[in-house]
């Protein structure tokens, strides 16, 4: 593993995991009915999960120019590799309840 692929990996797990702990403090914002915290915290998680997903793209991008035009080396599936992407896949999950979970806790409040 060279040291681009190991930050690579390393930047997905990062970022995965703020964009997951934005999203519960979005859902904890909106419990206090603080929506504009809610708000602004899951803006940041979107901008997480942007920037994990740079990272994805990169790697992908690399594949399929190995694929294509024969040259380079393929990424590497290693264990740091999985355990990125499960990060990267939670967080989605979580940003997409948590949307789901701040509108539900603003139709309340309106009530």
């Amino acid at each position: 593993m060279d040291e681009r692929y190991q930050q690579s990996v390393m930047q997905m797990i990062m970022f995965g995991g703020n964009a997951k702990s934005l999203s519960i403090e979005a859902i904890n914002a909106a419990k206090v009915k603080n929506f504009q915290l809610a708000d602004q915290k899951l803006q940041e998680a979107e901008t997480s999960i942007a920037q994990a997903h740079q990272q994805q793209t990169a790697m992908l991008t690399n594949d399929a120019n190995v694929i294509t035009e024969g040259k380079g080396e393929m990424t590497p599936v290693t264990l740091y590799l999985v355990h990125a992407q499960d990060h990267i896949m939670n967080a989605i999950t979580f940003r997409d309840l948590a949307v789901e979970i701040v509108d539900l806790y603003k139709r309340l409040a309106e009530k």
